[in-house]
């Protein structure tokens, strides 16, 4: 697994504990460097919700800005590192858009919810990546529910997933072979307590697991596969805020594992997680009283160490 290198990291794990950061969102022009794995976030700022990054070999305090326009949500990306998706909104408009990292290029819209393809369809969210960059699978809302679709990278072959399912769905993750994916389901967007296995040709569904375990309620934003497919990480909310989960996957989910703790903080948010390799994982939380990324082995318990401050809905990858 990559070592992650961050530039005066020891600066930053000190502003972990402090209130009010004000990140101006004008510049960040080359302070991340050239992008090949690391993370993606976003920082809302004057000109609205933007997209960043910061490589591994980059300084967090000084990210990469792909975006300038607003709107940005949910940004993931791309394995080859080169390119991010995420989700756009103005209005009653919403789109799924393409940037690249290197920050020099402008978001592509590769789906509109104004499209005759989906009909009603509005509220685009969650989009991700098949390894191979090829296919967007991503959450939209249609006829009171909440469905997968998938589209390609170059905006054809639209389809609706999960048209008909009796449950509705939260994010996505796809498996290592890209055929299929990994979401969140449930009888109500409120309810997400379900993890389902989807196929990305027909919508074929397999229920993976009916519950997560004895602590999780529902996941709050989304589960994500690891990158050898043995394992999955969700955000599980609690009686005392949401932690990080992991379990093993096979047909069923069979044991539970709580990877984040906050002694003596109580109603933490730790959210958004991703894979960092296959014993690592990352994770958005609002512990101290901000929003920061923080990293943590999957074989320990605890807070995790300070990565990126000041970011939101963050994705890694590359």
């Amino acid at each position: 697994m990559k070592v992650l290198r961050i530039l005066g990291l020891a600066a930053v794990v000190g502003l972990s504990g402090c209130e009010g950061f004000d990140f101006d969102d004008g510049g960040g022009g080359g302070g991340g460097g050239s992008f090949t794995r690391g993370f993606v976030f976003v920082r809302n700022g004057s000109s609205g919700r933007n997209v960043y990054a910061v490589d591994d070999t980059g300084d967090p305090n000084s990210p990469l800005q792909l975006t300038t326009q607003g709107g940005a949500y949910h940004p993931t990306v791309s394995r080859n590192g080169r390119s991010v998706v995420f989700a756009y909104r103005s209005g009653n408009t919403s789109e799924i858009r393409t940037v690249p990292t290197t920050g020099t290029g402008q978001p592509s819209t590769v789906f509109s919810s104004t499209s005759t393809a989906c009909s009603g369809c509005s509220n685009f969210r969650f989009p991700t990546f098949n390894p191979s960059a090829s296919t967007i699978v991503f959450t939209l809302d249609q006829g009171g529910y909440a469905k997968l679709a998938r589209v390609n990278a170059d905006g054809s072959s639209f389809q609706l997933l999960t048209n008909g399912s009796s449950y509705v769905y939260g994010a996505a993750s796809f498996y290592p072979d890209g055929q299929n994916v990994l979401a969140a389901g449930g009888y109500s967007t409120s309810d997400l307590k379900f993890l389902v296995k989807v196929a990305v040709t027909n919508g074929a569904t397999t229920e993976i697991s009916f519950n997560l375990g004895n602590t999780a309620q529902v996941v709050v934003s989304r589960p994500v596969v690891s990158p050898d497919g043995t394992k999955v990480a969700f955000d599980g909310r609690t009686s005392s805020g949401s932690q990080i989960f992991v379990g093993q996957l096979g047909q069923t989910l069979t044991s539970v594992t709580q990877v984040t703790a906050h002694t003596g903080e109580f109603g933490v948010e730790d959210t958004w997680p991703s894979w960092r390799g296959n014993t690592e994982l990352s994770f958005l939380s609002n512990s101290g009283g901000n929003d920061n990324v923080y990293r943590i082995s999957i074989a320990a318990t605890g807070a995790g160490t300070l990565v990126v401050p000041g970011a939101l809905e963050p994705s890694y990858g590359g």
